[in-house]
């Protein structure tokens, strides 16, 4: 997966990250974000702020690509941390928010948290724990083929989730697609039963879903007050 976007960032970064257009400007590129913001987050803010002050919220996103959301997210939220698999994603983030202290960007290892729990313990020390009010992800795992590495993204947002927050996030929900682990551009499929039992495998409980087979397949999970998850 690496190794196909960093190809990607390569050869046309913000194309691959929105193919809605092949030559971004950048008022238009980060507008986009903006617009996506409004859509799947403003408008939801009863379920992703919970009456917490969004300037005192520490957010995640997962999948960040080249900044396009981070930087929506960076300017209505107090935190935002972000990871993207690409080196390269990475670079262009980072660059799209340097004027954001509040937005951080970490290449990780495409399915797991550990390099921001790495950061966070180096920063504080392993006693004091990371927490997320809010967990976002979009166009990312559409792209995943494999079933147990997203499913293994959700239990990692379990983890630093804080008791009762909202993971949104969109997957690919065609139940005809072919999916082959060579091919990191079409994700695994999931259906509703799908969504419900990782849901619940994760510590999790699916309390909305929009969109179920089509592209995109928009997930609600809450952290439940249960005990963690399970292997």
């Amino acid at each position: 997966m690496r190794e196909d976007w960093d190809r990607r960032a390569r050869e046309n970064a913000r194309y691959y990250v929105a193919t809605g257009n092949r030559q971004w400007s950048d008022e238009e590129f980060f507008q986009s974000g903006e617009t996506l913001m409004q859509e799947e987050v403003l408008s939801d803010l009863d379920n992703v702020c919970q009456g917490l002050d969004p300037k005192q919220m520490r957010v995640l996103e997962i999948g960040c690509g080249a900044g396009r959301v981070t930087r929506a997210l960076a300017n209505f939220f107090g935190q935002v941390y972000a990871v993207d698999i690409s080196r390269e994603m990475v670079r262009q983030a980072r660059r799209a928010l340097k004027t954001q202290p509040n937005a951080r960007v970490f290449r990780n290892n495409g399915k797991d948290l550990s390099a921001i729990r790495d950061h966070w313990w180096h920063r504080f020390g392993i006693g004091r724990q990371l927490q997320f009010d809010f967990a976002f992800s979009c166009i990312v795992f559409q792209h995943i083929p494999s079933r147990e590495i997203i499913e293994n993204y959700v239990r990692e947002v379990h983890r630093v989730l804080r008791p009762g927050a909202l993971f949104k996030f969109q997957v690919q929900g065609h139940e005809h697609v072919e999916t082959h682990m060579e091919d990191t551009w079409v994700g695994v499929p999931f259906t509703e039963d799908d969504a419900r039992e990782m849901a619940v495998r994760c510590g999790f409980e699916l309390r909305h879903h929009h969109g179920s087979g089509g592209q995109y397949y928009w997930l609600w999970l809450f952290k439940t007050d249960a005990a963690g998850p399970q292997a």
